[in-house]
């Protein structure tokens, strides 16, 4: 077992009370690792890090520099990808597969942004003669990270790759429950170069070290993604100080089958797209709408690959892996206790393996059938290996489904049908829609973030660089 450390200014820092936080991991329920319980004091030193870097080392760097220090980060990645992918797995609890693809899309994010960090370009604008206009961008500040525990290393490389690149420095809170791929993270940056204090990691509760990051008077930018109920916290506690907040905050994301799709290609998308990490994906597919007329073949289909899904540790590499904790076990629980007692249909289950650890955090895959649109699981983030399906009549109606949660984040749409793609996918209120897919393999270079209670602003992409940035307008007179 291993005790980890905050890390602030290249330097591995002890919490300044001295107390720990137990990691367990969710395959067995035995305690794996303990973190630093960073609190207020602990966060201070980590702004005063990151502000000292900006008039520093790190400051003084060219978008060019910095970006080769991100591509040497992204290589070094790679090199770790064996130790990462199992810390990873034993961490949250993924199969080692998907724990691998975890790997391989960070150093794909450090390799998008490295090359990107000198392309943010600004513009000349026409304006009265004897007037030049032009806009720049320049960072922030000091940038604020709160990182989920679903998916610490794909969430880190979105956001500080895209904050790093444009010249901020920034401070990390990830998540108690699981993050250690985070901090093994801050080794390899620190190895290949990363200059004190352009990153400080502070581990600790969010009732303590998450709050003192977002209310602090020295942050310029939060980043947040989890909970829609956290990421109102937060954006009161930065909007004190007149801080712009990046929210992604999960969703209820829609999969429209129409009679015209390809069911063949469709079918695997529906399924995998709601169990991937057991359910814990803010972008999970967790309602499938499906035209009545192939509803009970659609059902069928997915019924059989649910059969065949096996729950196990995460070292078994299965289809799906423990949920990360038992408290999370607990909430998911409670709502297929829900269904239960409303009498909702299952129409399929997984099956958890003989020989999976009593302690460990496990759930069946579930999907439920018939179930009312109006319905808590048809409405509700549950955030586990749960899916509802439901038949609608028309695209009027499959789109009045799609959008009739308080949530917009994903939607994806199956038809051959080219002018109803676009009429769905114009219509659906989503920050990204897939047609005839979903995911698009995880799409690094696809800007992501939703509407409504997903949240707002964008990640991923070129177009979260602008969003780590402050435009300034430079108007020149010159006669």
């Amino acid at each position: 077992m291993k005790t980890y450390r905050n890390f602030i200014a290249n330097e591995w820092r002890d919490a300044v009370d001295g107390e720990h936080i137990a990691v367990r991991n969710p395959s067995t329920g035995e305690e794996l690792a303990r973190l630093a319980r960073g609190r207020r004091e602990d966060v201070d030193l980590a702004v005063r890090a990151a502000r000292q870097a900006l008039s520093g080392e790190w400051g003084r760097l060219t978008a060019t520099e910095r970006g080769r220090i991100l591509t040497r980060i992204g290589a070094g990645v790679l090199k770790n990808i064996d130790l990462l992918t199992e810390i990873e797995a034993r961490d949250v609890g993924k199969p080692l597969t998907q724990a691998r693809a975890d790997v391989v899309a960070l150093a794909r994010y450090l390799e998008f942004y490295g090359a990107s960090a000198d392309k943010v370009h600004g513009d000349t604008i026409p304006y009265q003669n004897g007037f030049t206009v032009l806009t720049i961008y320049e960072p922030h500040g000091v940038t604020g990270h709160i990182i989920p525990w679903n998916y610490p290393m794909q969430i880190l490389g979105r956001s500080l790759g895209a904050a790093l690149a444009m010249g901020n420095a920034a401070v990390v809170k990830p998540a108690e429950e699981a993050c250690l791929t985070i901090l093994e993270f801050a080794r390899i940056a620190q190895e290949e170069g990363l200059p004190a204090g352009a990153l400080n990691i502070v581990t600790g509760f969010g009732a303590e070290a998450g709050a003192a990051l977002s209310e602090h008077t020295d942050i310029n930018h939060i980043s947040f993604t989890g909970s829609a109920r956290t990421g109102e916290m937060v954006q009161t506690a930065a909007a004190k100080n007149a801080v712009p907040v990046t929210l992604e905050l999960g969703g209820k994301s829609a999969q429209v089958v129409f009679a015209d799709a390809d069911l063949d290609r469709a079918v695997p998308f529906l399924v995998n797209a709601g169990i991937q990490n057991a359910g814990q994906t803010c972008s999970a597919s967790s309602r499938i709408l499906v035209e009545r007329s192939v509803y009970e073949d659609v059902i069928a289909r997915m019924s059989e690959k649910y059969r065949a899904l096996k729950v196990g540790p995460a070292e078994s590499d299965l289809s799906v892996g423990p949920v990360v904790s038992q408290r999370q076990k607990a909430i998911i629980e409670d709502f297929l206790g829900v269904a239960r007692k409303d009498g909702l249909t299952v129409a399929a289950q997984g099956t958890i393996v003989p020989d999976a650890p009593a302690d460990g955090a496990y759930v069946a895959p579930t999907l439920l059938r018939d179930v009312p649109p109006d319905h808590r699981l048809a409405q509700e983030e549950i955030f586990g290996p749960v899916q509802v399906i439901m038949p609608f009549d028309s695209e009027e109606e499959a789109l009045a489904l799609a959008n009739g949660t308080p949530y917009g984040l994903v939607c994806g749409i199956w038809t051959n049908d080219g002018g109803r793609q676009l009429r769905m996918a114009r219509a659906a209120q989503a920050g990204q829609v897939f047609i005839n897919n979903y995911g698009a393999g995880g799409g690094v270079e696809l800007p992501f973030g939703g509407v409504k209670k997903s949240g707002h602003g964008r990640e991923k992409g070129f177009e979260a660089l602008y969003g780590f940035a402050s435009m300034k307008t430079i108007s020149i007179f010159h006669g």
